[in-house]
């Protein structure tokens, strides 16, 4: 005990300014013990920004790239667990899409749709002012044909000739209308539509 309050009074008055870096070899056993203890927490820190830091920040790429291919996996398993059903789904989309394209034409007989066309608005107690067939657009799987048609009458006989319209035999849509006020008489309940109608024709291979 006495050698220990000895060796701690010691460590107390130790300087190391003292010491004699040449000679450590003679240094008491204390200052030995700090400057060994100095030396290899300096190791293990030089230690780990040598060698450990460098393996470290790839561990942590490693686990982010593991988070990533399992969220990856799990959304295949999920496609793969319902690969009948959307295969399913495919089919039957085929088979609407080949019902629809089976129901258009291969060719657009206009006068014919004319005709129609001027029908419906005879049946909806309407006056033409003007029907404008335009250039026809290719698309992927079909070409359209726009009709500019503008007509006068009123709220309830525009929606008896949309309806017909829509009643026909052929395929025909009717996008972009515009209603105004009708300069006719100044008759306030006359009102003039302007409409556009496409009606469609099947590409076929050659095309």
């Amino acid at each position: 005990m006495a050698d220990f309050n000895k060796i701690l009074e010691e460590v107390r008055e130790f300087n190391f300014n003292e010491l004699d870096w040449d000679r450590v070899g003679v240094w008491p056993l204390y200052g030995r013990g700090i400057l060994f203890a100095l030396a290899f927490i300096a190791v293990l820190v030089g230690s780990y920004f040598l060698l450990i830091k460098d393996k470290q920040l790839v561990l942590e790429q490693k686990i982010t790239q593991e988070s990533s291919l399992r969220q990856s996996f799990e959304s295949k398993a999920h496609e793969a667990a319902n690969l009948d059903a959307l295969r399913q789904q495919m089919r039957e989309m085929k088979k609407s899409f080949d019902a629809v394209l089976a129901q258009l034409p291969e060719e657009i007989e206009v006068p014919g749709l004319l005709e129609d066309i001027d029908s419906r608005v005879v049946d909806s107690k309407l006056d033409i002012t003007g029907i404008d067939p335009q250039d026809l657009v290719s698309k992927e799987f079909y070409v359209e044909l726009p009709i500019q048609i503008e007509v006068v009458g009123g709220y309830h006989e525009f929606g008896s000739f949309v309806s017909g319209i829509a009643g026909m035999s052929r395929i025909v849509t009717l996008h972009d209308f515009t209603i105004s006020t009708a300069s006719n008489g100044g008759n306030v309940d006359r009102l003039r539509m302007s409409i556009r109608a496409k009606t469609y024709k099947y590409k076929t291979q050659e095309q």
